[in-house]
C-alpha cells in the first residue's frame, strides 16, 4: 500500500497529460532540470567558498589576541570594557 504500482503511475501519467497536454510537459520538465542544475551548481559553489574562507573566527577575538593579551593594549587585561573606561 506505501509503493505506487505501475497502475497507479500509469494514472498520474494520464492525468497529466490531460491537465497539462502533451506540448507543455517536454517544456515543464527540461524546465524542472534546468532549475535543478542551477541548484546544484549554486550548492556546490556555496561549499566551495566555505573550504576556501576556512573556519569562522571566534566572536570578538583573533588567535594574536588569545595567544598574548598583553601585546594588544587596547583591549586591556579584562578585555575592551577596560579599554573604554582607561580612554575616558
Amino acid at each position: 500500500m506505501g509503493s505506487l504500482s505501475p497502475v497507479h503511475w500509469a494514472i498520474v501519467i494520464v492525468v497529466l497529460l490531460l491537465l497539462f497536454g502533451s506540448r507543455k510537459l517536454p517544456d515543464m520538465a527540461r524546465g524542472l532540470g534546468q532549475s535543478m542544475r542551477i541548484l546544484k551548481a549554486e550548492g556546490r559553489a556555496l561549499q566551495d567558498d566555505d573550504r576556501r574562507d576556512g573556519p569562522a573566527p571566534t566572536a570578538g577575538t583573533d588567535t594574536a589576541e588569545r595567544a598574548n593579551p598583553a601585546a594588544h593594549p587596547a583591549t586591556g587585561a579584562d578585555g575592551p570594557a577596560t579599554a573604554q573606561r582607561d580612554a575616558s
